[in-house]
């Protein structure tokens, strides 16, 4: 698939799942909702402040509180536990967050007793639909690890790779994003995209083709390949941009939201029992939708 559009249309195909919302109190996480529903991607359970709701729905044209599951919440920290619970529980099949800090449904996520962990790493991938590249983009993780080590990173290129066949990428590419594309002591990143690569080619990261170190203009343009001599499948058309430290992919992910035009996202954490929506407050309602979209394909 290459445009998001694509992964929504694929999503309306496929069997409905349950998506659990925590704190849903929210203009456009609700407009999401309405729309995700009129395009019949999933049903939803929504837990929250019920009054909060209900003013927040009644803002909001055309949406139908009446034909959705409400569980009311006193708090924030509640809405998220039952969310969870309902996930871990079978009773839903997707965990989404509403307006609530990350902090606070993550906490509920990893709680060893009702949440999702599995003893991998949670890692954030953001997909991004930029028309310039004519395809996908993936990257992780702008989002959730601070400072991953080189066997986090492992976990964190394996879970995205997954997504990324999940969306009928067969052999996904994948660069491991420094300044440079030779390894220098002083740098890092650099000497931690090579390891990666080697992983790949040592048979440790399977399913794809990884290349590090490489920088942002070698991993997406071949012209620029070409001129340093990077001879390797994955320069200048990967499809996986794997970040060393988390500033580096949140500064490329807004850069393009903020920079370039028609671009599209959606957001997603890997690495649990369950697909974890989990987009920004700032994330627009198609964002959310894209997301939600998303989660409809995922096997975990």
């Amino acid at each position: 698939m290459k445009t998001l559009e694509e992964v929504k249309k694929l999503a309306g195909t496929r069997p409905n799942k349950t998506v659990a919302i925590a704190c849903p109190e929210d203009h456009e996480v609700l407009e999401a909702i309405s729309e995700a529903s009129n395009l019949d991607l999933c049903n939803f359970i929504l837990f929250g402040d019920q009054n909060e709701i209900k003013l927040v729905a009644d803002e909001v044209e055309g949406f139908k509180l009446g034909a959705y599951k409400v569980i009311h919440c006193d708090t924030k920290e509640d809405a998220c536990m039952k969310a969870v619970k309902a996930v871990s529980s079978g009773d839903a099949d997707v965990l989404m967050k509403g307006l609530v800090d990350t902090s606070v449904i993550l906490k509920k996520v990893l709680d060893r007793e009702f949440g999702l962990r599995t003893g991998n790493v949670l890692s954030h991938v953001m997909i991004i639909d930029l028309p310039k590249f004519n395809r996908l983009l993936f990257l992780s993780d702008g989002a959730m690890n601070i400072t991953p080590t080189v066997e986090q990173l492992k976990q964190i290129t394996t879970s995205t790779v997954t997504l990324a066949r999940s969306l009928q990428i067969t052999r996904p590419k994948v660069a491991c994003i420094s300044a440079i594309e030779k390894v220098n002591q002083k740098m890092p990143s650099s000497e931690i995209g090579r390891k990666l690569q080697e992983m790949n080619e040592n048979g440790e990261i399977v399913n794809c083709d990884v290349c590090g170190p490489l920088a942002i203009d070698l991993a997406l343009d071949e012209e620029a390949a070409a001129v340093k001599n990077i001879n390797h499948p994955v320069a200048g058309n990967a499809d996986v941009l794997i970040v060393p430290y988390i500033e580096v992919g949140n500064a490329l992910y807004k850069g393009w939201m903020f920079g370039c035009e028609h671009v599209k996202s959606a957001g997603i954490i890997m690495g649990a029992k369950a697909p974890i929506v989990l987009t920004s407050r700032a994330d627009s309602k198609e964002s959310k939708v894209y997301s939600i979209a998303l989660s409809v394909l995922m096997d975990q």
